[in-house]
């Protein structure tokens, strides 16, 4: 026998959403203005602090010179030269850090997800992590110059900035790897050993392309974020104002070291070259949280 939805009564709503007493509607506006005045007092120096950027570090970008010559040469008062050896050394230092640091910090993240559990070397290593995601770039830095100066005999370059990094950038690709691990569903995981998968294989060929976009995001974030440290630079490598290619030798140039260095001279080219420096770096930075957008984008598992 059919029924005819119509006829079926359909069960009342609630009561406490049909009205709203004044009370209520009084509290949902005042927290909408407290909620908004706090987004526009957030907001609102972030956005100065860009227009200030864009106005004084426009100019330098603009020349092109600025892209293809460095500063060799030039006297601090003098105007012109270009930031490509801070740009190649920032890249450089940047690339051998993450070298060591994502497979390292992945490594370490299957361990503690897949193998490790509740051992002692798992909690040991969970530890350590939590020790190094507080550790203060000064600290990072002291203690490679303490290790790798100072007992190895090591002169200062710029592989000992990268050294540096990896123990700030480590945490960072560890504790990303262990969240996305963390939602890979075990019926994944319980469906490829019901088939006879072994576990090492499951987890190169199921777990880690399922959770390899948060992974790439995570990683390219945490190059952004070592990119504007200044504290290691300043102790673990001198400042040039010509290209150096080479990281185990000599002096190189980077883009926070460029800006610390042109804001110590008190000179209208330095100034120049300071805003310059600090723009190029914020849109280095913006270009590697864009590529971690698209990388992310690519590597998300596919459902139809």
């Amino acid at each position: 026998m059919r029924t005819d939805t119509a006829d079926v009564e359909q069960p009342a709503a609630d009561p406490a959403f049909q009205y709203l007493s004044l009370g209520r509607k009084l509290k949902n506006n005042a927290a909408t203005v407290v909620f908004t005045a706090a987004f526009l007092i957030a907001v609102v120096p972030l956005l100065w602090v860009l227009v200030t950027l864009l106005q004084r570090g426009l100019p330098p970008l603009l020349n092109a010179d600025w892209w293809n010559h460095s500063f060799y040469g030039l006297l601090p008062s003098d105007f012109g030269g270009g930031i490509y050896h801070a740009l190649v050394g920032t890249i450089e230092q940047a690339l051998v850090c993450a070298l060591f640091s994502v497979p390292l910090g992945v490594t370490v993240g299957i361990f503690l997800i897949e193998y490790g559990q509740n051992s002692r070397l798992a909690k040991t290593a969970t530890f350590m992590v939590d020790i190094l995601s507080g550790l203060p770039s000064i600290v990072a830095g002291l203690f490679i110059y303490a290790l790798w100066i100072t007992t190895f005999g090591f002169d200062r370059s710029g592989f000992a900035v990268s050294l540096s990094l990896v123990l700030l950038m480590l945490p960072l690709v560890v504790r990303t790897t262990e969240t996305m691990l963390r939602i890979v569903p075990d019926e994944l995981r319980e469906a490829s050993y019901a088939l006879g998968v072994p576990k090492w294989k499951t987890i190169l060929k199921v777990v880690l392309p399922t959770a390899l976009s948060g992974i790439v995001t995570g990683v390219m974030l945490g190059l952004a974020r070592i990119m504007g440290e200044t504290a290691p630079l300043l102790i673990l490598v001198g400042y040039s104002r010509a290209i150096n290619f080479n990281l185990f030798e000599g002096p190189m140039a980077s883009l926070p070291l460029t800006v610390y260095t042109a804001r110590k001279t008190s000179t209208e080219a330095g100034e120049y070259r300071m805003w310059g420096a600090a723009l190029t770096l914020v849109l280095l930075i913006m270009l590697i949280n864009l590529l971690a957008t698209l990388i992310s984008k690519f590597f998300a598992v596919k459902t139809k």
